[in-house]
C-alpha cells in the first residue's frame, strides 16, 4: 500500500481527485490543506473513509511540511494546492508567489531529501516503491492564443497575469529538479476545470448563483474570451494516469475538447435552468446577462491538444460538454436550493 499526499485535497480539484483515487486505488491518501477561503470545509471535516486521513497545515511553512514527511514516509504526491483565481492574483499577487512558488519549492526539495541520497540515486527504503511527484498546472503558463492552433507540451511559456506567472514558476521549479537531480516528477498542464464543488466565484457557479437569485449574471468585456472545459472526474483520471504510467520529465496537456465563448457558457446555463427550474415571472434567464468592465490582461483564448496523454497514455475524456454540465448544474441546484 503507497502512501498518497494530495496537498491542497479540501479544494475543487483534490476532493474530487481523492473521492476517485478512493475508489479507483487501495493506497493511503492523506489530504493536507490550508483550509483557505476556496476550501470546501463539509469535505474536510465531514468526508470519513478508513484509507483517507485529513491533516490542516500550510505547504509554506517548511519545518512542517519536513515533519510531516519524515512522520508519514508519502512515496506518492499529487500536488494541487495552489491559488488559482486571476482577479484576486492581481489584486494581491504576492500570496501567488508564497504558495505557488515557495510553497511548491518546499513540497519539492522535503520530496527530494525524503526519498533520494544525492542526484540520481535513491534511498534503500524508496528503492522499490518508485516514488513520483505529479505537479498539476494550467493551459494559462503559455498565454494567450488567437483564433487558430492550440498549445502543444512544446508551446513556449508566455504568462500573463501574477497566477499565470506563479504557475509558470512552478512548473520550472519542478523541471529543474528533474534535470539537476533526477528526480521523479512529471507535469501536467490543464484547461478549465468545471464539475461539483468548484468554488462560488468561479465563472459557472456565478451563472448559476447569480441567475437564481435574480441578480445580474456579470460577464467580463463582450464575453467572446474562449476556454477549452475539462470535466473534473475526467482531469482526476488523467492525473491518476499519468502518475501511475508516465516517464519521469514528462508534461502532458490534458483538454476537453470543450472551446467555448465565456458568453456562451451563459447561455447554455440559462437555457438548462430556464427547463429545470424557470423563473416565477415566465422571462429566460438570459435576460440577467449583464456586460462588466474587463479583466485587466485578460487572456482572449486558450485551446489544448491533448493528443500527447491520449496516444501515449491511452486517456480520453468521457464527458461531452453537454453531459458535464448537465452534472454540474445539477448539483448547483441542489446546493443553492437547500
Amino acid at each position: 500500500m503507497h502512501k498518497i499526499l494530495v496537498t491542497g485535497g479540501a479544494g475543487f480539484i483534490g476532493s474530487n481527485l481523492i473521492e476517485y483515487l478512493l475508489a479507483n486505488s487501495s493506497d493511503h491518501i492523506y489530504n493536507l490543506d490550508k483550509l483557505t477561503y476556496a476550501a470546501d470545509l463539509d469535505f474536510a471535516h465531514n468526508f470519513k473513509h478508513d484509507r483517507l486521513t485529513f491533516i490542516e497545515g500550510d505547504i509554506c511553512d517548511a519545518a512542517f511540511v519536513k515533519e510531516l514527511f519524515q512522520k508519514h514516509q508519502f512515496d506518492k504526491v499529487y500536488h494541487l494546492a495552489a491559488e488559482s483565481h486571476v482577479d484576486n492574483s492581481i489584486e494581491n499577487p504576492q500570496v501567488f508567489v508564497e504558495t505557488n512558488v515557495n510553497g511548491t519549492f518546499n513540497l519539492l526539495h522535503t520530496s527530494y531529501q525524503l526519498w533520494m541520497e544525492q542526484p540520481r540515486v535513491f534511498k534503500t527504503a524508496f528503492q522499490t516503491t518508485q516514488p513520483r511527484f505529479l505537479h498539476i498546472s494550467t493551459d494559462e503558463v503559455y498565454g494567450s492564443l488567437e483564433d487558430d492552433g492550440f498549445f502543444t507540451e512544446t508551446t513556449p511559456y508566455a504568462p500573463s497575469s501574477p497566477y499565470s506567472a506563479s504557475k509558470a514558476a512552478s512548473d520550472h521549479l519542478v523541471m529543474s529538479y528533474v534535470h539537476t537531480y533526477g528526480f521523479p516528477a512529471v507535469i501536467t498542464n490543464c484547461s478549465n476545470n468545471y464539475g461539483p464543488r468548484q468554488h462560488d466565484e468561479k465563472l459557472i457557479p456565478v451563472v448559476i448563483r447569480k441567475a437564481l437569485s435574480g441578480a445580474p449574471i456579470p460577464i467580463y468585456g463582450d464575453g467572446k474570451n474562449v476556454r477549452d472545459w475539462l470535466y473534473v472526474t475526467d482531469h482526476c483520471q488523467a492525473l491518476h494516469t499519468v502518475l501511475e504510467n508516465a516517464v519521469t520529465g514528462e508534461n502532458y496537456n490534458v483538454g476537453g475538447k470543450n472551446e467555448i465563448r465565456n458568453i456562451d457558457i451563459a447561455h447554455h446555463i440559462c437555457k438548462i435552468l430556464d427547463e429545470v427550474q424557470p423563473r416565477e415571472d415566465g422571462q429566460p434567464y438570459a435576460s440577467q446577462i449583464t456586460y462588466v468592465k474587463d479583466r485587466p490582461g485578460h487572456d482572449y483564448r486558450y485551446a489544448i491538444d491533448p493528443t500527447k496523454i491520449e496516444e501515449e497514455l491511452n486517456w480520453q475524456p468521457a464527458e461531452t460538454f453537454t453531459t458535464g454540465i448537465k452534472k454540474t448544474v445539477e448539483w448547483y441546484l441542489k446546493k443553492y436550493n437547500s
